[in-house]
């Protein structure tokens, strides 16, 4: 008899705790559903923000790698960044780069300075100081010549990595003429760039230790028709006189390398298919050139060229990072609301 009532106890206390099981359950759904509909309403729809990929710039913000939790990007003019205050540099600087931009009229102009943006402080002058490397741009200020802000922007220290002067002043500048080559003839592409920093222990410069990177890479995405496509490039921090073809690679490859994710925007089949292979055949690997009197005469002659780009630069910015991660949450929400197998939330 005892034995039934301890057992009818037990029952008991299993269904009171299944039943508030239940009940959290049955509340969970009801906010996701509430969190769905209200995203439903205010973010534009995926295919809407995806678009149908005939035009660069359909997906805002395209170039900015997966964030992580508590990354903070930087924005300035032109080009954002993810700072790595371990490392005193950025993990990444992304941008898109167009034909229109590249035939800027300003001049460099020189202007080394700390980064009052970065909160814990970016490396300094000093850092580099008497240390036999260069103050690497990882985005090149001959890539910001539209705007004299944008240019001015470029010389942050955040945007500098130390890098060998036989390799900044050589195969990398060749690269970045390349890649400005790229945006030419390709009319825009989306470049992201930096050095790894998986593979230390790292020599050190200056007071803030500022890591020194034994390899930089760039990838490229062209998301224009008629042909899209990706390439990588990995070189080693150091002079080199081989051709930028022996440095190719697919963007998986840099992926795995630096444990960055590239393009997360991207529809998933389309980002697999593009960062698994590249075909070199698809690029031109000429350097882009062009005299102060070609890009004066493009600036005049082209009604496309508008350089009021950094006008409202960080609101787009802001806003795409927005956009993005409700985009992302909607995606994530839809897909917890459909392990409950409720037909119709899976076309809502």
């Amino acid at each position: 008899m005892g034995k039934e009532k301890s057992d009818a106890g037990k029952s008991s206390r299993m269904k009171r705790r299944w039943k508030k099981k239940a009940k959290r359950i049955l509340v969970l759904l009801v906010l996701l559903l509430v969190a769905y509909v209200v995203l439903w309403i205010a973010t534009p729809s995926v295919d809407e923000y995806y678009g149908d990929g005939g035009q660069t710039g359909v997906i805002a913000g395209l170039e900015i790698p997966l964030l992580g939790e508590g990354d903070v990007v930087t924005i300035h003019t032109g080009f954002s960044l993810l700072y790595d205050e371990e490392h005193e540099q950025p993990r990444w600087v992304a941008y898109e780069l167009t034909r229109d931009e590249i035939y800027g009229v300003h001049e460099r102009a020189d202007n080394f300075r700390p980064d009052p943006s970065i909160p814990s402080g970016s490396a300094t002058l000093a850092d580099y100081r008497n240390s036999g490397y260069d103050r690497g741009h990882l985005i090149p200020a001959a890539d910001l010549p539209w705007a004299e802000e944008a240019m001015g922007d470029s010389f942050y220290m955040s945007n500098m990595s130390p890098q060998d002067p036989t390799f900044n002043r050589g195969i990398w500048a060749s690269l970045e003429a390349v890649v400005r080559n790229f945006a030419s003839t390709e009319g825009a592409v989306h470049v992201v760039t930096g050095p790894i920093l998986t593979d230390g222990p790292y020599k050190t410069i200056g007071e803030n230790k500022v890591s020194v990177p034994n390899y930089y890479y760039k990838v490229i995405l062209d998301y224009t028709e008629p042909e899209k496509k990706m390439i990588g490039f990995l070189l080693p921090n150091e002079g080199s006189r081989a051709r930028l073809e022996r440095f190719a690679t697919s963007v998986d490859e840099i992926e795995r390398i630096s444990d960055l994710d590239f393009f997360p925007q991207l529809p998933d089949d389309e980002e697999t298919l593009l960062e698994a292979s590249f075909d070199i055949s698809l690029w031109d690997l000429d350097e882009f050139r062009a005299s102060m009197a070609e890009r004066e005469a493009y600036s005049a002659d082209s009604t496309a060229f508008v350089p009021v780009r950094k006008e409202a630069a960080s609101l787009r910015m802001l806003r795409s990072t927005v956009d993005r991660i409700m985009v992302r949450t909607k995606r994530e929400i839809k897909s917890l609301l459909g392990m409950f197998n409720i037909p119709f939330l899976t076309n809502f």
